[in-house]
């Protein structure tokens, strides 16, 4: 029976994957690239997002030479939320912590994340490039305040978190395999 149950949701998890349009995820590194040249990269998420966020960062920052600022201080969030509620943590990060040559990357399963799509609200306002990275409903309500937005179409938080990392994850690897090829190049 386990057996079954795990053929059935690796199956459901590599159609997923199989829906997400490469030119898409093409199209993010391409504004990585381009954005990581003038300004930085801010990566935010809740819950299992936040954790996913810190990990792109790290492996980004590490492996793909482009650096990729994550905010999960406990410190700063408390500090954030306290000062200015919870829903707005994200958005003063950014006040305090970004420019207008800057890419803001948000992830949401939901994409309904108030903090998420304040923070968008604000870019917007701030002319910052963002990216969402959402599941649920296509036109959810923080895609339809970022300039760039990559759906995976499933309402199961689980499945959803494991594309993004997987976007992401597909991201360093595409840095570092670039990296690569221009040294083998140079020597």
């Amino acid at each position: 029976m386990t057996e079954i149950f795990f053929k059935k949701y690796f199956n459901i998890l590599n159609n997923l994957l199989g829906k997400i349009d490469t030119k898409d995820i093409s199209s993010i590194y391409n504004l990585i690239l381009k954005k990581s040249k003038k300004g930085k990269i801010l990566i935010f998420g809740n819950g299992a997002n936040i954790s996913n966020s810190a990990h792109f960062a790290t492996d980004m920052t590490k492996n793909g030479k482009i650096k990729v600022q994550v905010f999960n201080d406990p410190n700063l969030i408390t500090c954030f939320s306290n000062d200015y509620g919870f829903d707005n943590w994200i958005t003063k990060t950014i006040e305090y912590y970004g420019d207008r040559n800057d890419l803001v990357i948000l992830l949401s399963a939901s994409g309904e994340s108030r903090n998420l799509i304040n923070a968008a609200k604000y870019c917007k306002k701030k002319k910052i490039h963002t990216v969402s990275i959402c599941g649920f409903k296509k036109n959810n309500s923080l895609s339809k305040h970022c300039k760039f937005n990559l759906w995976i179409d499933s309402k199961a938080y689980n499945l959803i978190e494991i594309c993004q990392i997987s976007i992401l994850s597909s991201l360093v690897a595409v840095s570092y395999t670039h990296l690569r090829a221009h040294e083998t190049k140079a020597n």
